[in-house]
């Protein structure tokens, strides 16, 4: 069976779709509004979802990321998740608010399978991930064909279409 891998390891500032950027500072903003407003800055691990195309032709100001967790922190967080039928419809694709990645096996970069939460969407300042990329030095980048599945993936959980009321079910 012929191999192709899932992963590339990469430095510098330069971002593509499907880089993996550590420890990403992220504004969370409260969830109402009074006088002053306050955001909390938390630091996730995220991927990048922008197109690759917009992202090297400097066409963006801000650019789309998604949280990504280990398996295991998201079984954590997500206790349903713990048995093999909710993870073999997490690796089927069946839960569109999620997107299963394969583990990174390349020294040094090692990770457990990973799920990309497409629920919760941030905008970064290309400016600062092109800042952490280059000062952080090495980093994961997905690759194609997997890059691409993701993406499909991304645009199948933003493109569905809830009905007021549906097709009663045959019996």
């Amino acid at each position: 069976m012929k191999e192709y891998p899932w992963y590339e390891i990469v430095e510098g500032k330069e971002l593509f779709q499907g880089d993996i950027i550590t420890s990403c500072p992220l504004i969370i903003p409260p969830p109402t509004i009074e006088d002053e407003i306050k955001a909390d800055v938390i630091e996730y691990d995220v991927i990048i979802m922008s197109q690759s195309c917009d992202l090297v032709q400097n066409k963006l100001e801000l650019v789309l990321v998604c949280p990504i967790w280990s398996l295991s922190e998201f079984e954590n967080k997500n206790p349903s998740y713990k048995g093999p039928k909710m993870k073999e419809s997490l690796r089927r694709g069946y839960l569109p608010g999620y997107h299963l990645l394969n583990n990174c096996k390349i020294d040094g970069f090692k990770t457990d399978y990973l799920v990309v939460d497409f629920r919760n969407i941030y905008s970064v300042h290309f400016d600062l991930l092109e800042e952490l990329a280059k000062n952080r030095g090495k980093r994961i980048r997905l690759l194609p064909p997997y890059r691409e599945h993701l993406s499909q993936a991304f645009a199948r959980f933003f493109m569905r279409v809830g009905l007021p009321v549906d097709i009663p079910p045959f019996k």
